[in-house]
């Protein structure tokens, strides 16, 4: 090409722009053009047949393609999997293959889909296989009639019913879907698990093959010999026998059973905790231990509660309540009869509707049905009021039978808000009938002070000293006194203006103190020393 001087610069450059673009649209054209048919030999090379002992190409009139009908020991590559089969019809065009007879999907080292018919199509890289259909994923098996599997993102679904083989557990469902880099079932509708130990049933449900640990994902039953669970979410581990549930958790061990928000159980051990809400029942005994955290042992039976921590023994005619800032409950073995022993620290409070409790501590025994009440304690029982240094209350057929002071023994009731009658000594102890003082015993440096009664009048006031002393008691009011060793004593006129009503030294009127309700036992009170 040559140029004028009349050409000019701009010429020149104009002329050298376009032939550059040229160049440029040629290249790119042709970088394309590459790629195309890099993909072109890349898709060929995705379905290749390796092997048939017949191979017959057939025409197809309709789409004028090649059809090849292969029969013998076929062969087919796919990438990196393989595809055997008895006989085939295979379509190179749209990289199909129609497998017949055996279909075997071979995937890595360690993937088989068996079937009597599979269809593969190499451009989506799904699989279908049909009748008799059998995935094996390392210890894993899979049977159902039919199944598609995605070979490029290696899932696996069936729709029409499937059995899952894992070791020791066989599962079942209408609908499952397998993700093999994952080791994951996901099943759904009528799902069953069966293992030798149990049988567990759910709508939803999700399994690890590898760490055999099935996922609950909707409502789920677990029975077992000596297990029942339910819960509609949460997981168990099947070799080491380990669960955590939530959303409406539910264990039953033939012992006890147990509920809370949220519960940890490993079978194994016979360990587990649980968390909020959470109430433990002692169905032979009518017993319950609540609180919102919870520990508990089976063999021997231990419990641990805190966090408004209750138990709960309940009877024919009462319910007796039982709260402190821990509980402890505990299987004591014997020889003859295995007993169980409640222990409650902390500002520890008792409820029933005949008596209530305050003190720091308290042990019940189920052996002799007694509790002991230690550090300043303070019981209620009808009208009267009784607190001493520890004490130990007496149960015989679900009521109080007695209850025995043990130093500093001191007994209140309350005549109107001026007079009291009052009652001390050593030790102490008061007699019940149908849950109501009927009787009390002092011995040792006895001390009383009560008032006569006429009707609804005041009488006298009685002030006596005596070793020992027994007081006859009728729906909370004095009506028999008895004093023997030394008695000493005056009957005095009562004070009609009350101002200088006697008292004996260690009085207390803690009434502000009692408990009036299953649900007061929680109420926060300031520490008071009694002493």
């Amino acid at each position: 090409m040559r140029f004028s001087a009349a050409t000019g610069m701009a010429g020149i450059m104009k002329y050298f722009f376009s032939k550059r673009l040229a160049v440029s649209i040629l290249l790119l054209v042709l970088y394309y053009l590459s790629i195309a048919s890099s993909e072109t030999q890349q898709n060929r090379r995705k379905v290749e047949l390796l092997y048939a002992d017949v191979n017959t190409i057939i025409k197809d009139d309709i789409t004028d393609s090649d059809i090849h009908h292969i029969v013998g020991n076929v062969r087919f590559r796919m990438d990196d999997n393989i595809l055997t089969c008895d006989s085939a019809h295979y379509s190179p065009g749209e990289m199909q293959i129609k497998a017949f007879s055996r279909a075997h999907l071979i995937q890595g080292d360690t993937l088989d889909i068996f079937g009597d018919y599979m269809f593969y199509d190499g451009i989506s890289e799904i699989a279908e296989a049909k009748g008799n259909v059998v995935l094996i994923d390392k210890d894993t098996r899979l049977y159902t009639d039919e199944i598609r599997y995605d070979v490029k993102n290696q899932i696996a679904y069936y729709n029409d019913r499937g059995r899952i083989e894992n070791n020791e557990n066989t599962l079942t469902s209408i609908i499952g879907i397998y993700y093999v880099d994952q080791s994951l079932f996901h099943f759904k509708d009528s799902v069953k698990v069966v293992n030798p130990d149990y049988v567990m049933t759910s709508d939803t449900m999700n399994y690890n093959t590898e760490t055999e640990t099935v996922f609950f994902t909707g409502p789920t039953e677990v029975h077992g010999d000596s297990l029942y669970m339910y819960c509609e979410r949460g997981w168990y581990e099947t070799i080491e026998k380990v669960s955590s549930i939530w959303q409406n958790a539910f264990i039953d061990n033939k012992k006890n059973t147990l509920r809370g928000d949220s519960i940890f159980y490993n079978d194994s051990l016979g360990f587990g905790q649980a968390f909020r809400n959470v109430v433990i029942e002692d169905t032979t005994n009518s017993m319950f231990v609540m609180g919102n955290y919870v520990e508990y042992i089976k063999n021997p039976e231990k419990m641990f509660a805190t966090d408004s921590a209750v138990f709960l023994h309940v009877s024919k005619d009462d319910s007796l309540f039982i709260h402190g800032d821990t509980l402890r409950s505990i299987t004591v073995p014997d020889s003859v009869n295995p007993f169980r022993l409640v222990k409650s620290y902390y500002n520890s409070r008792i409820f029933s509707n005949s008596l209530q409790a305050k003190c720091d501590s308290l042990v019940m025994s189920f052996q002799d049905t007694i509790v002991r009440l230690y550090y300043e304690p303070v019981i209620w029982a009808d009208e009267n009021q009784l607190t001493a240094d520890s004490m130990a209350l007496f149960i015989k057929n679900e009521q109080a039978d007695r209850l025995e002071l043990y130093r500093s023994a001191f007994v209140v009731s309350e005549i109107d808000t001026l007079r009291y009658n009052q009652i001390k000594g050593n030790n102490l102890t008061a007699y019940f009938r149908d849950n109501e003082i009927y009787k009390i015993d002092v011995t040792g440096n006895g001390e009383s002070i009560y008032y006569l009664l006429d009707g609804e009048e005041l009488a006298g006031l009685n002030k006596s000293k005596s070793g020992s002393i027994q007081i006859w008691v009728e729906a909370g009011q004095v009506t028999d006194v008895f004093e023997d060793q030394s008695p000493e004593g005056v009957i005095d006129p009562p004070d009609p203006i009350g101002q200088n009503e006697p008292r004996l030294a260690g009085f207390m009127w803690l009434e502000t103190l009692r408990p009036r309700d299953k649900n007061d036992i929680f109420r926060k009170e300031p520490n008071i020393h009694l002493h």
